[in-house]
């Protein structure tokens, strides 16, 4: 006879939109345990299981807190519900978390002034309480079709089982897997497995239950809005399709969206653990991703299997086809899957895919080192310049204990860099008259860099060999460049120098780490693509850029302060660079403010959902003397 052992879920608070998936541990006749999805079609010993979700209704309705969603609302702010935005964001636990977000809060009602009703009384309070009963007009209920479980498809006809006690069992599934929905918030959910009798169909002994806590609504951030380099900010939510169709220009994200394996809860220990699980980082990514309709997609940090089983399929919904790039070898102990790598999306109707080049810095190791090193020098120098040992990963605690396998079989732990390179065609116009008629070629470059610090020599000399790898692209087709991603070096270090200057000073103290003599002479360290960084157009001559904005750039590298806000570092490790001679910027996503990150201590939180934040660049092609 089949029995269920055990019942849990990998995280008790459940999120609208994020799947929720129970482990259920088997006993079989023969006393084996499984794990499997036991249906009625596939039977095992005769018996299956049948699942069943209950949301639990009590009479008092709830509402959530916005900054801490885990804790019942005890304020609301009128003026939110005054602006019209969404409610959710209008509820707060204690006067205490009102006053504390209050400076991020405000930033709401200033955007959504236009929305204010000008006949409100401006000089009533700015929040309401809620009395004991929780009887405020706004909060969540069931009101919605309760035949609609989960999106727009009828899943399950839900149905009052019973009513006990002030609270309403309302049946809304009945598989294993449950996505909970905005109907839910506020509620617990029960879930019930029992085995029954795949002949009589009948239950055998008792359900097997788990109750959650409450839901709580996804965490949604304040839109970032796009600013014309002019200073003046687009209107809307980034619903810029129309002018950008009618203008010609096309926009690109580039976006390390921090893989999985290295979201550890050493690492990141001040991100609740439901805001840094992989089923809830995912939806969040997701919508933020999608929320920017950028043009072209560049990812870092895409595990191999979230890339097959998630973003390309979810983005192909979204009109993007997808190309990818996993690193080539992987951490001993890890599988294929968890495996990290680059993904670059495009937009279906606006390009069209052309050519793609892979670069292995693991094989250019290689050759550097049968070019010029001796035989008795290479396995050191390969061993410094592929091997990436990700101490962060989750395995890390397994690498480290097995030390002696490590030196003996160190090519089982390299962890390749790579970059993806995509040449498109463009099927829009870019409005000018010279180039009427002719094909709109752009390369994309989307790379992740090596991460170790003290390995300053390997950052730099990847680079330099993606930018030779580029400028050979760039002499036979001669098509503007953007080169993209996670560079794992500061502004002013030797590699941003390459990219931004084109050579690299001979004094540069980056220089003085070449172990190898891979960076000499100097003088080689150059190269002839006009790279410039987008971000650097907010200090354009003329521009008027708000003192908001201004503050979160660095006026000394003309780059912003940081990309990358983790609690031990903060910092720009993240560019996109374009060809100046043949693409111009027309209006870049604001910067984030590092107090209204810091309210969780650093990213990833319930909010943003990766250690790096986005950055996306509007580009217009402009024409050219070709060089």
């Amino acid at each position: 006879m089949l029995s269920v052992l055990r019942v849990h879920l990998p995280s008790d608070i459940p999120i609208v939109g994020c799947d929720l998936t129970p482990y259920v541990l088997l006993k079989r006749l023969d006393k084996t345990l499984i794990s499997d999805d036991v249906t009625e079609l596939n039977p095992i010993d005769g018996h299956f299981l049948r699942y069943k979700w209950y949301r639990i209704e009590s009479d008092k309705n709830v509402a959530i807190c916005s900054i801490h969603p885990t804790e019942q609302a005890t304020l609301q702010c009128l003026g939110c519900l005054k602006a019209k935005l969404p409610v959710a964001k209008s509820y707060h636990c204690s006067t205490k978390c009102f006053s504390d977000a209050w400076q991020h809060h405000r930033v709401l009602h200033e955007r959504a002034a236009s929305s204010v009703n000008e006949n409100g009384n401006e000089e009533e309070e700015l929040f309401g309480r809620f009395n004991s009963t929780g009887s405020n007009a706004s909060l969540s209920t069931s009101q919605s079709n309760p035949n609609l479980a989960n999106g727009n498809t009828l899943v399950y006809p839900a149905a009052v089982t019973h009513r006990s006690g002030g609270e309403t069992w309302v049946e809304v599934g009945y598989s294993k897997l449950y996505t909970p929905t905005a109907d839910d918030v506020g509620h617990l959910l029960k879930f019930e497995c029992v085995v029954v009798d795949a002949e009589t169909k009948l239950a055998v002994g008792p359900p097997s239950t788990i109750l959650t806590s409450r839901v709580i609504p996804a965490p949604s951030p304040s839109p970032r809005r796009m600013i014309l380099v002019n200073g003046m900010d687009v209107p809307g939510n980034l619903d810029l399709d129309g002018r950008i169709l009618s203008a010609g220009t096309f926009t690109v994200l580039s976006y390390n969206i921090l893989s999985d394996a290295y979201a550890t809860n050493e690492l990141y220990s001040y991100c609740p653990t439901w805001a840094l699980s992989w089923p809830y980082r995912r939806q969040n990514l997701l919508r933020e991703i999608a929320a920017y309709r950028a043009d072209i997609v560049c990812l870092q940090e895409v595990q191999s299997d979230h890339f097959e089983e998630f973003f390309a399929p979810e983005l192909d919904k979204h009109g993007y086809q997808a190309m990818f790039k996993r690193k080539t070898a992987e951490v001993f102990v890890g599988s294929i899957n968890n495996i990290d790598g680059c993904a670059t999306f495009f937009r279906r109707d606006r390009f069209s895919h052309v050519k793609k080049y892979e670069v292995e810095f693991n094989k250019a190791a290689q050759s550097l080192t049968d070019a010029l090193l001796p035989s008795a020098q290479k396995k050191n120098a390969l061993n410094r310049l592929v091997k990436v040992l990700y101490l962060k990963h989750k395995f890390a605690s397994w690498i480290l204990a097995t030390t002696d396998f490590f030196i003996e079989h160190p090519e089982s732990f390299i962890q390749d860099n790579v970059a993806l390179i995509l040449v498109l065609e463009a099927k829009f116009s870019n409005q000018s008259i010279e180039n009427l008629g002719k094909r709109q070629l752009i390369c994309v470059a989307n790379t992740h860099i090596n991460v170790h610090q003290e390995l300053k020599d390997v950052k730099l000399w990847q680079v330099h060999t993606l930018l030779k790898g580029l400028e050979k692209i760039a002499a036979s087709a001669d098509i503007p460049m953007l080169v993209c991603g996670d560079f794992n070096s500061v502004p002013g270090s030797a590699p941003h120098a390459l990219l931004a200057m084109g050579k690299v000073d001979p004094l540069h103290p980056d220089l003085a780490i070449d172990p190898l003599g891979i960076l000499r002479p100097p003088a080689k360290l150059a190269h002839h693509l006009p790279l410039v960084s987008a971000y650097s157009s907010f200090a354009r001559p003329g521009v008027r850029l708000g003192l908001e904005q201004r503050r979160r750039m660095d006026s000394g590298t003309n780059e912003p302060l940081f990309t990358n806000c983790s609690r031990d570092f903060i910092g720009t490790h993240d560019y996109i660079f374009y060809s100046a001679d043949s693409l111009t910027v027309e209006s870049l996503l604001e910067l984030l403010d590092e107090d209204s990150l810091r309210k969780d201590t650093a990213l990833p939180s319930p909010e943003w959902s990766s250690d790096h934040i986005a950055l996306l660049a509007e580009f217009r092609c402009k024409s050219r003397t070709r060089r």
